[in-house]
């Protein structure tokens, strides 16, 4: 019993050092979302860091117009590293838990 417990926490603690090399690892994984019509484009890490946003200089007549499209752009982007984050982090945190019957269930 003792020594089935600290083999879990043994595995418990590299799937933490792995889940940690994967928030790094995500760090460098950059995904791009435009506006359909390209007007707005915008740049983030995976782990939703903004890197780099250009804006069309057609977008600084309309302020409103403007506000818009980067809330709809911004959002859209944010949205696209949250799902690779999240399935990159699960995958690593599934993969190194210990076999406790019930748990798989939560990773569904």
């Amino acid at each position: 019993m003792f020594g089935d417990m600290m083999g879990m926490m043994g595995k418990l603690k590299e799937t933490q050092k792995k889940v940690e090399e994967t928030k790094k690892r995500l760090d460098t994984v950059t995904l791009e979302e435009k506006t359909n019509d390209n007007l707005i484009s915008v740049t983030i890490t995976a782990n939703r860091e903004l890197k780099k946003l250009v804006i069309d200089d057609s977008l600084l007549q309309d302020k409103e117009q403007l506000e818009d499209y980067l809330i709809m752009t911004l959002n859209k982007a944010i949205k696209k590293a949250t799902n690779v984050n999240e399935t990159e982090l699960a995958a690593v945190a599934k993969d190194g838990m210990p076999n406790i019957p019930g748990m798989d269930s939560l990773f569904k």
